[in-house]
């Protein structure tokens, strides 16, 4: 019996468990924050950002990153209507409004036409949300966010690896937040990273993370404001160092396996896979592959498939809009097409030859047929 191929999971070893032995053996008292300083300086100095903050999760990196620009009620918020309900979540917390707009239909990104075109005078900031290791065109949104005078967040949770024209993704907005979550590239269980090259937001970040008290205050105890309480265990951050000391052979990995499948299906007719545009290099955190209409093969089809080969497979983002908590946009049309026709392939990184062959002769039996 052949052994069920996942859709993802972490790269755990000896050197994680060890540094995360030490913080639980050593990491209290003086020692509590040791790991979380170590990786916030190591995960700055790799995006090329000036700040990083680590915290419980992606989500409360963006909660913290709104609330200090004091993004509230009245205000909207442009996101992509294909996105995680993590990314729209703190939104609607802060009070603001988001505006869901379609995306491109090759890179799965933001359309920053429609994003322009969506602006109003309530308008505070554009959601660039780099989608399984795609990149959005952060040329145009920035040019965009700066005619209007509005914020741009990198919503970067599935993007470590991703690289825009020599940057980094998640170090190009005005600030930026990634996700470490057991599914992703490099994790720590749970938990996030707020990243910036602004010190003042910075700061206010930091107090925010921190139940509203400053850096430095001499006073115990003393919140100069009501904050949050997103902060990363130190166990976790260690867990995040050793991590980062393997990013560029987790990175590697990962483009490994998306070579593989692109190699495995280049020439096979009306489908298509994750973008990786001229001067850009994809972290290809996880590799998708979208049907053309054209087939008539739908996503139940593959998922079916996938199932009865022992093989997970994950679903495209259906678009926010069309979730209980909003309306639908139907012109919204690729973020309500593609869904329809895609799915996700397993990446794992200690996949072998024969479990990538396995998934690889399982979608072309569906496409072929």
């Amino acid at each position: 019996m052949s052994q069920r191929i996942l859709y993802t999971k972490p790269s755990i070893t000896e050197l994680e468990v060890a540094y995360a032995s030490d913080a639980a053996a050593n990491g209290w008292g003086e020692h509590c924050y040791d790991y979380i300083h170590r990786f916030e300086a190591g995960f700055a100095q790799y995006l090329g950002s000036g700040y990083a903050i680590a915290t419980s999760s992606c989500t409360g990196a963006m909660h913290m990153g709104l609330a200090a620009l004091e993004i509230g009620a009245g205000d909207e918020v442009i996101l992509a209507d294909t996105n995680w309900v993590a990314t729209v979540a703190p939104i609607v917390h802060m009070g603001a409004t988001p505006v869901f707009v379609d995306i491109l239909p090759d890179s799965w990104c933001i359309d920053p036409q429609a994003a322009e075109a969506a602006i109003t005078p309530r308008t505070r900031a554009i959601v660039a949300t780099h989608l399984y290791g795609n990149l959005c065109e952060m040329d145009v949104l920035r040019d965009i966010a700066q005619r209007h005078h509005l914020v741009l967040i990198e919503d970067a949770a599935e993007a470590i690896g991703s690289v825009y024209q020599g940057r980094r993704a998640g170090s190009m907005g005005h600030f930026g937040v990634f996700s470490f979550h057991g599914t992703k590239t490099i994790t720590t269980g749970e938990g996030g990273m707020f990243v910036t090259s602004d010190p003042v937001l910075y700061q206010r970040v930091l107090t925010l993370s921190n139940h509203g008290r400053k850096q430095g205050e001499q006073r115990q105890f003393w919140p100069e404001m009501i904050g949050y309480k997103y902060k990363m265990s130190n166990i976790q951050a260690a867990i995040g160092c050793a991590q980062l000391e393997r990013i560029d052979e987790l990175v590697a990995r990962k483009r490994a396996i998306f070579t593989a499948y692109r190699q495995a299906l280049q020439g096979v007719p009306s489908i298509s896979l994750n973008k990786e545009a001229d001067h850009t290099q994809n972290g290809f955190w996880m590799p998708t592959v979208v049907i053309n209409p054209s087939r008539g093969i739908t996503r139940e089809q593959l998922i079916s498939a996938f199932k009865q080969a022992d093989i997970d497979a994950r679903v495209f983002f259906e678009p926010l809009s069309s979730t209980p908590a909003f309306t639908p946009i139907l012109k919204n049309k690729h973020s309500y097409s593609i869904p329809t026709r895609a799915i996700n392939l397993p990446s794992y990184h200690d996949m072998d030859e024969d479990q990538l062959q396995r998934v690889i002769d399982c979608l072309l039996d569906v496409i072929r047929k």
